[in-house]
Formats: structure tokens, sequence, C-alpha cells
């Protein structure tokens, strides 16, 4: 039978009707967000690979932004899945991302401060945290005290960043004012720039200055470039009523109301995260008053493990300066600082024990020595096992790839501690597989460690070695000129 026009009309209207009601049917996707997250059982958070959001150490992830979002998770009941983005751009775009696109995110835990510029991008949670830009200078430069001063400056930022934003809303009274943006850098890189005087200045936020400049002592800021802006994270537009927007204030408001937003603040930029660095006179003082307390159990130690005693007590001194109660930030505790897992791996079931501390900070080192190459000889193969024990394996590894990538050999100390540094730059921690790691610290643990265990070797020699040899045979390091008798 032949259909009229109105018929075969009617047919397509009704086919087409059909098949827009079985592609609705057939689409489970959930409208809602936070419905689509607990579906999944996964939050996606994208973030930043810097010290002030997520990065690895040797007690696993970490990281302020790394800390809310797995905290985050757990509100809500799902896994967390932290992403990273080599560029703000690139961060940004896959919050604005549709749900049910591959790169699509929950939300930004990145330290983002809210930028006008990107409010038709996202939406912006309550903020968490606050933080001034600031113009930042080498010391013995001139310092720059108003914007003026940074004409025919090279100035650096960010690319992507809300710092970006401002510098273009000054230039408008200010056209005098030039600055460059960069996707190759990070943060840690622009303070490396300016200390290393490589450009004339750099403007980041305070929060971030705060966590990395004992790295960098040369720089210092010039000048605040307007008051302190919100932090916080970043969130898909969604609607008025959006779900994951009430839930993320919920979230902030719990946390800030039972202090824990408080302590994870005091944690990650209360305290210095540095090294350090005793004086000579201190040392000498801890020698007297708190080694003849513990060298018998690092005697004891070193006999059972063949390790020298003196190493042992060189490691304890720069992990606590021999103190058995010794406490950080991070929860290692005791004598050899010890993490919680890695004291269960060992066998310690009381960190605070000085017996079991120095006993099991003894077997770790010997367990991470033994993941380490028999091949590479002595004392690199015990430089490398210090590094690996302050910074994790897996980032001395990435160091050692970066090394025979550079054509210099993998297997010994001097050439490895000249690229671990290396692990702090993007440029380079972006091709290694653990990522970023502040690559200075292993360097100067096993520096420090040497310089200690030197001096320990020279005060401990019976004094009818010291008397069979020539004293200027001796290895005596300029830091012991400085040393009051013993």
């Amino acid at each position: 039978m032949r259909l009229t026009p109105h018929c075969r009309l009617l047919t397509f209207f009704l086919a087409w009707a059909l098949a827009a009601l079985m592609l609705t049917g057939c689409s489970q996707e959930p409208e809602d967000r936070l419905e689509l997250i607990r579906e999944r059982g996964s939050l996606i958070a994208v973030t930043r690979n810097t010290p002030t959001t997520f990065y690895q150490d040797r007690h696993g992830d970490t990281g302020l932004e790394f800390e809310l979002a797995q905290r985050f998770a757990e509100h809500l009941g799902v896994d967390l899945d932290m992403r990273i983005n080599s560029t703000l751009d690139e961060l940004y775009a896959s919050i604005a991302e549709p749900a049910d696109q591959l790169d699509s995110a929950d939300l930004a835990a990145a330290g983002l401060a809210r930028n006008s510029a990107r409010i038709d991008q996202v939406r912006y949670a309550q903020p968490y945290l606050h933080a001034t830009p600031q113009v930042i200078y080498r010391r013995g430069n001139r310092q720059p005290s108003s914007l003026e001063d940074l004409y025919d400056k090279r100035i650096m930022v960010l690319a992507g960043s809300s710092l970006v934003t401002l510098l273009r809303e000054l230039q408008e009274s200010h056209p005098e004012l030039v600055f460059e943006e960069s996707e190759q850098v990070e943060v840690v890189d622009l303070l490396r720039l300016v200390n290393d005087n490589e450009i004339d200045h750099a403007v980041v936020y305070s929060n971030e200055l705060v966590v990395n400049q004992a790295f960098y002592p040369a720089i210092h800021v010039g000048f605040d470039l307007g008051d302190a802006r919100p932090i916080a994270w970043a969130l898909p537009r969604g609607t008025e009523n959006d779900t994951l927007a009430a839930a993320v204030d919920e979230f902030f408001q719990d946390i800030q109301a039972n202090g824990t937003l408080d302590q994870l603040i005091e944690r990650f930029y209360g305290h210095a995260d540095v090294l350090d660095y005793v004086g000579a006179r201190a040392f000498a003082r801890h020698m007297q008053q708190r080694l003849p307390r513990f060298e018998s159990l690092f005697r004891e130690a070193g006999d059972q493990y063949g390790l020298d005693w003196r190493l042992l007590a060189a490691m304890g001194y720069q992990e606590s300066l021999w103190d058995p109660d010794a406490r950080s930030f991070t929860g290692v505790r005791g004598l050899m600082m010890l993490t919680l897992p890695t004291a269960q791996f060992v066998g310690v079931t009381n960190r605070i024990d000085s017996r079991q501390s120095i006993f099991g900070g003894a077997r770790y080192l010997i367990w991470v020595r033994d993941q380490i190459s028999a091949d590479i000889p002595e004392p690199d193969r015990t430089w490398f096992a210090m590094a690996a024990y302050n910074v994790g394996l897996g980032h001395l590894n990435d160091a050692r790839i970066l090394t025979r990538n550079n054509g210099r050999d993998p297997d010994r100390w001097i050439d490895v501690k000249d690229h671990l540094p290396l692990l702090a730059k993007k440029e380079w921690y972006s091709q290694t597989r653990h990522g970023y790691a502040r690559g200075s610290e292993p360097v100067h643990y096993v520096q420090n460690i040497r310089r200690y265990y030197d001096i320990l070797q020279w005060v401990t020699q019976p004094p009818s070695e010291s008397t069979q040899l020539p004293s200027g045979e001796y290895h005596s390091p300029g830091i012991l000129e400085q040393l009051p008798q013993i």
C-alpha cells in the first residue's frame, strides 16, 4: 500500500519520537553531579604537582590539597582518583568538560585563587585559605617597593593563574608594566629563577613562598601586590541547586568547626619544612650530653646488622638530634623518626622505645640497601640507601634515570646528587614516573650525615690510634675547628 505524504510525515514523526524515547531510556547518567560521583564510586579531582598541593615523599602521597580531597572523598563514602594537569589552562578545561567526557573532573583541588577571568568557566567553592600576591626579588639587588620599580624589569608569572588577570588589570593604569607568562614552570621554578638571578622578579602567592623560601635563601618579598585573596576549590558550573557545591561547602564548614582544617594548615604551612642545620657547638654538646645514653644501642645494632655504629648514630642525630621522644608534624616518631607503616614493616611496636627505634631504623636501612643493586660499590650504595631512606626508592630511581639520560654515571653518588634537585623542577620531574620531590632534601640529608659521621669517627678513635698516624693524615672537616674541647 502506498502512503500519502501526510501518512509518511506522520510515520517519520512517530519513528523520530520512538528513537528519542529509546535514547532517553538508555541514558542512565544522573543529571546531578553528586549522584554521578556516588554511582561511580570515586571522586575525580584534578590538581598540580607542587609542594603546596600534591606530591609524593617517603611517606607516600601528601600535600594539603591531597589531604583535603582525600577527606572529602571519605566524607562522600567514595574513593579518590587524584589526577595531575600540566598547566592551569588544562586543569580549568577539565572542570568545564561535560560530566560524560573522559577528561572531565568533579573538582579542582589545586591551591587556586579565585580568578575573575574564570567565573564563566567554573564555580568556586567557599575559601579555605587566604593568600597575598607578592613581588619577589633577590637579596642584594635593589628592593622594589612600587609598580614603578618594576618597569624595564624581567618579571615572570605562572600562565593561566589569577595573577595574570591581576597584572593585566594593573597594566591599564601602568602600561609600562611588562611581564612574561610561562607554562613551562611551576612556582618553585619561579622562585629558583629569582634566587639564581636569572629573572628580576616573580609574582607568587604568600602561601607558596612560605613553603619554599627556605630552599631559596636569597629570595625576599619586595612588596605586596594588593590584599589577600581567597583560595578555593573550583567546581563545574552546575545549576543553582548544585548538590556537589553544597556538599563541598558543608564539608569545609565541618572541618573548620571541628579543627581539622586548622590542623592541616598548621601541618603544611605552620612549620618551615627544611633540614635543621644544627651548629657545631650544639652537635658537640649533644655528643657529650645525649650520645652516651644511646651509644651502646647503636654499637649493638651496628654489630647485628653489619653497619658502622657511628653511621647509625649520625643518622639518628640527623633524624631527631638523638631525642627518643621526637615527633614531626608528619607523624614520624622516635629517635630514628620512623613512620607508622615503616615501624610495622620492621616489627617495631613502640616507636619511642630507643632500642626498638634504633634497631628498626637499622633493619629498614638494610632493607632499603638490599633493594639497590649490589653492583654499586660502597660507600655509594650506602649513600643511595640513605637518600632513599629519606625521599623514597621511587624518587631515587627517577634521579638515577635522569643521571643516566644526561650522560653521567647513575651508580655514583657524586653524579646522582647533582640530579636529585632536578626533581623539584617541572621540566625534569614531568619526565619521571614518580613526579615532584624536594630533591635537595636527600642531598642535604646524606651530606649532613656524612659530616656527622666524619666527626664521630674522628672523636671516637682510641688514643693509641691517634698517636700512630701523623695528624695531617686524619680526615678533619673544617667544622672541627669550631668545636669546643671534648
